[in-house]
């Protein structure tokens, strides 16, 4: 039954959604223009819609900017609604792909694959990534539930940096072992620099086809968020639901280190920042958050670019230094209930 508050949320709902699509072309358009060459928005304009066009800037802005920026987007809404799926499934707020396992074992599997399988190609490697991101959020959970009724989310959070430190590890031990640690760092420093539009075209349609389904099921996932016994009162059949949940996490999360590395934080900042204007409703959380999430790891790449022009600043940097405090806050902020 839906209350006056709930029913005033979603009311809203599509004024928030046209706001943020505002921003985010916004955001993205802006990105676009400023870098180490200035470029003009009748240059934009021209790589877009004239494609008889070339040369100069429009290339500049079809070959290097259009790919890396549209890369931002793919993996920013991948993240963030990772990390708000993850946070209504466990119930704790502290959960982000980055801090409990998932981009650290994708990125193991990474060096396992540039290792071992050296000729795997870029589909390959974007299955181990799949792989990986699965084993270490199955490793994650595994340990926090060695004691099930103290499952805090700190508890969580510590299992998700002793795996996280583990599978680092192992990721550069074979990257020493097997001389293959320039290619591995590389690619996991988190940065969308040298982004193609066939590494684009590769991920694309997987994480477009994770984002509508995770959208499809965010009425699960709000009924889920509230309590187990409450969804299975319901008539919510819980196992499938998360079965189907966890899938698209660790596609979403592998997909994003498949295209640009380990990066962290955005899954947790960007669904917070979501709830203190749209409520604690998945079906307006989820949307939200891929639109506020792709905005978000624009600017930052666009940050990292620009900070020191025409030098380039890692992308992961940039989200780390935002996140700690986000992070700290958090934890401050829920330490009672911990």
């Amino acid at each position: 039954m839906k209350t006056p508050a709930l029913n005033k949320r979603l009311r809203y709902f599509p004024l928030q959604l046209l706001l943020s699509l505002v921003l985010f072309v916004i955001v993205f358009v802006v990105a676009i223009l400023l870098g180490a060459k200035s470029i003009s928005l009748a240059d934009i304009r021209d790589a877009i819609f004239s494609p008889h066009l070339s040369g100069g800037d429009i290339s500049i802005i079809r070959e290097i900017r259009l790919p890396r920026e549209v890369a931002g987007v793919l993996v920013g809404s991948a993240l963030a609604v990772a990390g708000a799926i993850m946070q209504g499934l466990t119930r704790n707020p502290l959960a982000d792909p980055g801090l409990l396992g998932l981009t650290a074992g994708a990125s193991a599997a990474l060096a396992f694959v540039f290792a071992i399988f050296p000729a795997a190609g870029y589909i390959g490697t974007m299955i181990a990534c799949f792989i990986g991101a699965a084993l270490g959020v199955l490793l994650v959970f595994g340990i926090a539930a060695l004691r099930k009724r103290n499952m805090s989310p700190l508890r969580m959070v510590l299992a998700g940096a002793a795996v996280s430190a583990l599978l680092s590890a192992i990721a550069d031990g074979i990257s020493l072992k097997f001389k293959v640690a320039k290619s591995v760092s590389m690619w996991t420093s988190g940065g969308l620099a040298g982004t193609t539009w066939t590494q684009v075209q590769a991920l694309a349609p997987i994480i477009i086809i994770c984002l509508i389904t995770a959208v499809m099921l965010s009425r699960q996932l709000t009924i889920l968020s509230l309590s187990e016994s409450t969804a299975v009162g319901l008539g919510l059949k819980t196992m499938p639901i998360k079965i189907a949940l966890f899938v698209l996490i660790t596609l979403l999360a592998g997909s994003g280190v498949a295209l640009v590395g380990n990066l962290a934080f955005i899954g947790l900042m960007v669904p917070h920042i979501v709830r203190m204007f749209a409520g604690t409703d998945y079906r307006t959380i989820l949307p939200l958050s891929a639109i506020i999430g792709a905005a978000f790891m624009v600017f930052a790449d666009m940050l990292a670019r620009t900070i020191h022009a025409p030098f380039e600043t890692p992308v992961a940097a940039i989200l780390s230094i935002m996140g700690l405090p986000f992070f700290l806050l958090i934890v401050r902020k829920g330490v009672q209930s911990l």
